[in-house]
């Protein structure tokens, strides 16, 4: 499989709306979390994710994915992101903003995509108030603490361990 090639075909759905094309990188069941929309699950809701979601709130999409590696099945790339907003408060504005992005992979095809980024660092751009900015920030802490890995982190002994 060559990443690289995932990578471009992926960016390109992404920047011309294209649902069907991004789906299709996906297996039949695969994830696409979001940052902004949390997680899609299957190609038909990952199309509608792209089509209504993103292309419902904004335009002129750019992502330029960044140092791309992979080992095994699972890819990485570090990535910048753009678009303008369409939305009513914000029509016109230029949102930019980095972020990291981990593709596993099955037969050439993405089971699931997540990413990470700062997403208050475009919601502020967006001009969104501080008070809607903290309580989706609220939302996403409660998901990350409701996953099992957290577990072990949340009931860990506070204080250094080592003498």
């Amino acid at each position: 499989m060559d990443f690289a090639k995932v990578l471009n075909a992926f960016t390109a759905a992404v920047e011309t709306g294209d649902g069907a094309a991004l789906a299709a990188l996906f297996t039949e069941e695969g994830v696409y979390h979001d940052g902004f929309y949390g997680a899609f699950r299957g190609r038909a809701a990952i199309a509608e994710m792209l089509e209504e979601h993103f292309w419902g709130a904004a335009k002129d999409f750019k992502w330029d994915m960044l140092d791309p590696a992979m080992a095994g099945q699972v890819g990485y790339a570090r990535y910048l992101f753009s678009y303008t907003s369409i939305l009513p408060e914000s029509e016109g504005q230029r949102v930019i903003f980095d972020g990291m992005a981990c593709f596993h992979f099955e037969n050439g095809l993405i089971t699931e995509y997540f990413e990470i980024f700062e997403a208050a660092v475009a919601q502020a751009q967006i001009g969104f108030a501080a008070e809607r900015i903290a309580k989706f920030a609220a939302r996403k802490a409660r998901r990350l603490r409701d996953t099992a890995p957290a577990a072990a982190h949340l009931s860990a002994v506070q204080g250094p361990t080592h003498d």
